[in-house]
């Protein structure tokens, strides 16, 4: 037994005896299936409180063969209830586990250099007390020494690496020493047939450069897609009924302050036919913030148990910094709303962003969102979340932007209903926080019409200058329910809100939404900027509405 090569089983019997304790060990018959195949590589993203640590330590407590673990797992489910087809306890204690927790040796203060020596000499130093009879050939290169162990003793290892995108956390802005870091995982693990699994837990994704993974050899399970270990990602509806029984605590509070997260598990492949019918949802399971869970029934009293810890001050950091117009999208998913995001084009750092969708992806892995993979569109997931939230956005310049999507729900509730004066008026005061120099533009008013509608896109897919065929009408508000009209927006300048219906009638624009004749809005907006500031009707805008 050493410190980082076969840690025994203790950590793991210290949460089994805990007052609660959530019994997941049937997530290692899914690894056990996986041990020697391709797909062996196994990273797991949870936002933090979400049992990481925990899962780590079993997967130790179960290979190592240096610990007495029978006893312990005898007594969990993986041994009860086994749908692997292998024997529970094919691949118990027969594996070196190899334990590093990252945040160990990547600290502020330290190089990653001199972090990645030190991590390489401790664990040599276990494998050579562990193997003295074996001819090192050096004692500063772990991936020599694991070969050289390999070679001589044939035995295979077991990598759980917790924490492993600590470097992205603490080094945010070296890169070359980021490149370093992963090229040493790469190096060490892939294509290794001295690894039998190896397993990494962390927050975010493995770094990307470009479009590519720096470390394609791991599978990833994340918040965003959990694959096979999706009912491992925090607690489940029904082991969450069974707390509540227990501690008779009320369900339906907990629910509502520690629910949420929507995640997807695999598909049978007998269902798969029903689910491209739309006749299948089973694979879609809600899952639970652990900790905080554990903490409502310790304590009886259901509130927030979020920990402020540096990913609190990321939430309030980035959305203060209101990249790519951010505050708006918050500001709806606060109001109950969801936002539709795309997903692929995020980096997985905490520096890389090219769109507020690279940050909102970002809070998805934070576990400040959550994610509905079949609409792609995040949503704030529980009370406790939306409390963080609420904690981040207290400062006067907020007051502002509620108040924005107060009147922008106002505009859409006022569209609906044909009320012209109002849409007007909205339309104006949105209008009149564009700037001098591009406030006479038609891009100016354009996007001024947008922002006033902004609340809109939880409920519509909005489209700028829609090709009709017969030319390209400004704004289309395709809705994403059955039961809500579709908009047609047509902008003017300097002459009338008439002509612009006219011109969509004149050019057929409604036939390119046909499905939604009866229940169509077309709008037409005019602004005269040719009217002197003198006059009363100076920045005015008129608008005419009527349905189709």
């Amino acid at each position: 037994m050493g410190t980082y090569l076969n840690p025994d089983s203790r950590a793991y019997e210290i949460a089994s005896n805990s007052e609660i304790f959530v019994d997941k060990s049937e997530m290692l018959s899914y690894l056990n299936s996986v041990i020697n195949t391709n797909q062996r590589y196994v990273c797991v993203l949870r936002p933090r409180r979400f049992g990481k640590t925990i899962a780590a330590d079993m997967i130790c407590a179960y290979y190592d063969r240096k610990a007495d673990s029978r006893r312990l797992f005898e007594r969990c489910r993986i041994s009860l209830i086994n749908d692997s087809g292998l024997p529970w306890d094919k691949y118990l204690c027969k594996y070196d586990v190899i334990r590093v927790v990252m945040t160990d040796f990547f600290k502020k203060g330290i190089s990653i250099e001199a972090a990645l020596d030190r991590l390489q000499k401790l664990i040599v130093r276990d494998l050579a007390r562990a193997y003295p009879e074996v001819d090192f050939f050096d004692r500063n290169d772990l991936l020599q020494s694991l070969q050289d162990v390999y070679a001589e003793k044939k035995t295979q290892f077991v990598i759980v690496i917790d924490e492993w995108d600590a470097i992205f956390r603490e080094y945010k802005e070296d890169k070359e020493g980021q490149k370093k870091y992963l090229d040493f995982l790469r190096d060490c693990m892939k294509d290794k047939t001295y690894i039998a699994l190896a397993y990494m837990t962390g927050i975010l994704p493995i770094k990307k450069y470009g479009k590519h993974s720096a470390l394609n050899m791991f599978d990833e399970y994340s918040m965003t897609q959990p694959m096979r270990l999706a009912s491992y990602t925090g607690f489940t509806v029904e082991e969450v009924k069974a707390l509540c029984d227990e501690y008779e605590m009320d369900y339906r509070g907990i629910s509502d302050w520690y629910d949420g997260y929507c995640v997807s598990d695999f598909i049978p492949v007998s269902k798969r036919k029903l689910y491209r019918l739309g006749k299948y949802e089973e694979h879609r399971i809600r899952v639970y913030s652990p900790l905080s869970v554990v903490n409502a029934m310790r304590s009886g009293v259901i509130e927030n148990y979020w920990n402020e810890t540096e990913n609190y001050e990321a939430l309030q950091q980035y959305v203060d910094w209101n990249f790519d117009g951010l505050k708006e999208d918050v500001a709806i998913l606060m109001n109950g709303g969801r936002v539709p995001i795309d997903i692929t084009g995020y980096q997985n750092d905490m520096t890389t962003f090219h769109s507020k969708e690279d940050i909102l992806t970002m809070f998805i892995h934070l576990g400040y969102l959550g994610y509905q993979r079949e609409t792609k569109e995040v949503f704030i997931p529980n009370k406790e979340v939306l409390d963080v939230f609420k904690s981040s956005t207290k400062n006067r310049e907020w007051t502002v932007t509620f108040q924005a999507l107060k009147n922008s729900r106002k505009l859409l509730e006022a569209t609906w209903n044909c009320d012209q004066v109002t849409v007007a008026d909205l339309l104006e005061k949105a209008h009149d926080k564009a700037g001098n120099k591009t406030y006479h533009s038609e891009a100016g008013l354009s996007y001024a019409v947008q922002l006033a509608y902004y609340a809109a896109q939880d409920l519509y897919t909005i489209i700028p200058e829609l090709d009709t065929g017969k030319g390209y009408v400004d704004l289309a508000f395709i809705p994403k329910k059955p039961d809500l009209p579709a908009m047609l927006i047509e902008l003017k300048y300097e002459k009338d809100a008439d002509t612009a219906i006219a011109q969509i009638h004149r050019q057929k624009y409604p036939d390119r939404l046909e499905l939604y004749k009866g229940n169509l809005i077309l709008v037409g907006i005019n602004y005269d900027r040719s009217v002197s500031n003198d006059s009363i009707e100076f920045k005015h805008h008129s608008c005419e509405i009527e349905k189709a």
